[in-house]
């Protein structure tokens, strides 16, 4: 196996384009599982982590900008404000893992269980590609993501960083597994409220083939704000059975199978329970936040 170590990104370019058949690989995290477990021996790899434009990182005017080799560790030091990802970065494997494991990788592997993507969905994240031939483009993270472990990057291409705006308001990532650390989600799930937006996100991950987002249970909880009077009155409750009205509208966007993590039923009963949390947690937060002010 040939290993190639691009020094800048220019470099990177040109060895992608001439060798489409390597593997890219930066922290290795779901790669060498895959090598260790013989169920891929690429020809070749190219080793992406030294390149200084996948490991930076701004927040710009509300824009966020995560270059694709900014480790979970650096998320959790460093941007501690975007607290959705900060806590799914938390939750990604062990220290080690997290030293080591990138945002730039969960968007390569595409799996549904890559405990970044659903915090990535929730935030309408565009991810950012590059070429040597056709330069730069930017894909919505649902054109990317277009199945199980497959993307919309070109043989040519590498994940350059992901963008999104940042909210305004309570989020949180959380996730079932069958322990409490260095586990595979057996599902996941990302809530978001905007306050300037007035607008509800939940993303769901290890429950379909891809990751998905909830747009019912959102103009659902959206509209039941409205109705409470809760987007100007931050201590407001909101109506009588409306946290499981969203709960149950969130359980029917997912479309989860059987398998040895857990069965199709668990799965919508545990995001079920996800969601009534994440937004019990967002009530109290807007409650403490009007006590404050």
């Amino acid at each position: 196996m040939d290993v190639y170590l691009p020094r800048t990104l220019e470099e990177a370019l040109e060895l992608r384009a001439a060798h489409p058949e390597a593997i890219p690989i930066a922290g290795g995290t779901d790669l060498m599982v895959e090598l260790n477990f013989d169920r891929s021996r690429p020809e070749a790899m190219l080793d992406v982590s030294r390149l200084p434009e996948l490991r930076a990182w701004s927040v710009d005017g509300g824009t966020v900008v995560l270059g694709a080799g900014v480790t979970y560790t650096r998320i959790q030091r460093e941007l501690p404000q975007l607290r959705a990802l900060a806590e799914a970065s938390r939750s990604v494997g062990s220290p080690q893992i997290r030293n080591r494991g990138t945002v730039g990788g969960n968007l390569g592997t595409a799996s549904p269980a890559g405990d970044a993507l659903p915090v990535l969905a929730a935030h309408d994240a565009q991810v950012g590609l590059v070429s040597a031939a056709r330069g730069g483009r930017w894909l919505p993270w649902d054109v990317f993501l277009v199945g199980v472990k497959r993307t919309s990057l070109e043989p040519d291409e590498l994940i350059l960083a992901a963008r999104w705006t940042a909210a305004a308001g309570p989020q949180s990532f959380s996730k079932i597994g069958t322990r409490n650390a260095m586990v595979i989600s057996v599902a996941g799930l990302c809530f978001v409220l905007d306050q300037p937006s007035r607008t509800v996100r939940v993303a769901l991950g290890s429950v379909a083939p891809t990751i998905v987002r909830a747009p019912d249970a959102e103009a659902y909880l959206a509209a039941e704000l409205e109705r409470a009077g809760a987007w100007d009155d931050l201590a407001a409750p909101l109506p009588a059975g409306a946290a499981q009205a969203f709960a149950d509208r969130v359980t029917e966007a997912a479309s989860p199978i059987d398998d040895v993590r857990g069965s199709a039923a668990y799965r919508r009963h545990g995001v079920r329970v996800l969601a009534r949390r994440a937004l019990g947690w967002a009530m109290e937060e807007r409650a403490e936040e009007a006590m404050v002010s």
